[in-house]
């Protein structure tokens, strides 16, 4: 099918649709049906589960699940190291001490992603810095990564939003100009790629989630992936109490426990099993529902950035103009939408205008750290006036809405066309 026979398609549904009024107007829904539900398992996660269970081995300690995780997920993004921890969070965790980020540096980070990647700065008692969002892309804006950079600076965290990439070249580049460390968040991102390779393989390390919602996931958990033994064998000290690895020399270093479970990890390959056939569904369901939403005026796709050869879709986002909705507010429209049959948020408010990092930074520890002058300053830089658009516009969908048919992805335009039409209307009530 063509995009104009798709639209079409999508239209003359919109029309069947809007004999009756919006449902939130008493109308009859779009679409009554859900959409696919998470997580999807089969007997071949049971059977796994059930081996561990038996084996009475349930810890990387004795079992030998986490080994055989950490070598496959390895060896699918196409590095030489891989290690395994409890969740997302942990991963950062790992990882910035890996690189060496310490008490008083900074670290250059997004202010349009989960606050666990801050949190993990804050940890470190590092300071957080925030480049504005790209409106485009919903990414960081590499451009203006530069201006941000002092000599206190040590890394930056570009974040894998919604399972696609910033500006990963323009990145690189200027961390290898500056010597600052990149570490990427893929926490959204598997089998997401850039120019090729797999996201979270480009920079210096890369980190991943398989929380609940994950495209790949085990409840919780968590992987630091990178192609620098050294680095690896700091994480794996860091992430096990300290405890180098059996036979690998190390110099003493802090430590908490942040490991994996042997059931986790069996979990994990056997749900790896199906993640190919998932990301292709998501990936040309996206594309389609691309094509349709492009021609609805007022609704527009998140673009990928050019060296973006793939998307993991974690989530679809798209920018909402109420003005091309007669003034609707945003509230309002996902209130009508999610009354058609179609689930949606509004995503992430503000992270840079969070009331818990001044509360951080009022404590005794970063007191010490950083100086009055310096945290003023640090507020001054932190403006993202870009991103406080992004997050008064965006709409968001998730990655399991993207699993089911062509025909749920009309729906969605179908829905969202019938909102529009009845847009002067909805607003009144």
């Amino acid at each position: 099918m063509t995009r104009r026979t798709a639209v079409a398609a999508a239209a003359g549904a919109a029309v069947t649709a809007a004999v009756s009024k919006p449902a939130l107007m008493g109308g009859a829904p779009v679409r009554t049906g859900a959409f696919p539900g998470w997580p999807v398992w089969a007997a071949n996660d049971e059977a796994a589960w059930m081996k561990v269970l038996r084996s009475g081995k349930w810890y990387r300690g004795s079992g030998k699940a986490v080994d055989a995780f950490e070598a496959k997920f390895a060896a699918l993004m196409g590095v030489p190291h891989c290690l395994a921890v409890a969740n997302g969070t942990s991963a950062l965790l790992t990882a910035l001490h890996g690189l060496d980020v310490q008490a008083g540096d900074e670290v250059i980070v997004p202010p349009y992603t989960f606050i666990a990647t801050v949190n993990a700065v804050l940890a470190r008692q590092a300071l957080p810095v925030f480049v504005d969002t790209d409106g485009l892309t919903f990414q960081m804006d590499a451009t203006k990564i530069e201006a941000a950079v002092t000599e206190r600076t040590v890394a930056v965290i570009p974040v894998h939003m919604a399972g696609a990439p910033p500006d990963l070249d323009k990145i690189v580049e200027v961390g290898r100009r500056r010597g600052l460390k990149v570490l990427e968040d893929a926490a959204q991102a598997h089998l997401g790629e850039w120019r090729g390779r797999k996201l979270g393989t480009v920079g210096d390390a890369g980190t991943y989630s398989f929380q609940a919602s994950k495209n790949l996931n085990s409840g919780e958990g968590g992987a630091v992936v990178t192609s620098d033994g050294a680095l690896l064998e700091r994480c794996y000290a860091y992430h096990t109490n300290s405890s180098p690895r059996k036979g690998v020399s190390a110099a003493p270093a802090q430590g908490l426990n942040l490991r994996l479970t042997e059931f986790q990890a069996t979990l994990l390959l056997s749900q790896m099993e199906r993640l190919e056939a998932q990301a292709k569904a998501r990936d040309g369901n996206a594309l389609y529902l691309t094509q349709l939403l492009s021609e609805i005026g007022g609704v527009t796709p998140a673009k990928l950035a050019d060296g973006c050869t793939r998307s993991a879709w974690h989530l679809y986002m798209f920018r909402y103009d109420a003005a091309q909705f007669a003034g609707l507010p945003r509230a309002r429209f996902l209130r009508a939408l999610a009354a058609e049959g179609v689930p949606c948020s509004s995503g992430y408010t503000p992270l840079n205008k969070q009331p818990f990092l001044e509360n951080v930074f009022q404590g005794r520890g970063f007191q010490r750290l950083f100086s009055a002058e310096r945290l003023r300053r640090w507020r001054e830089r932190n403006e993202c006036p870009v991103n406080d658009k992004v997050c008064g516009d965006a709409v968001w969908f998730t990655q399991t809405m993207l699993l089911g048919g062509r025909t749920d992805m009309e729906q969605i335009a179908a829905a969202i066309l019938k909102v529009r039409a009845y847009a002067a209307e909805l607003a009144k009530g």
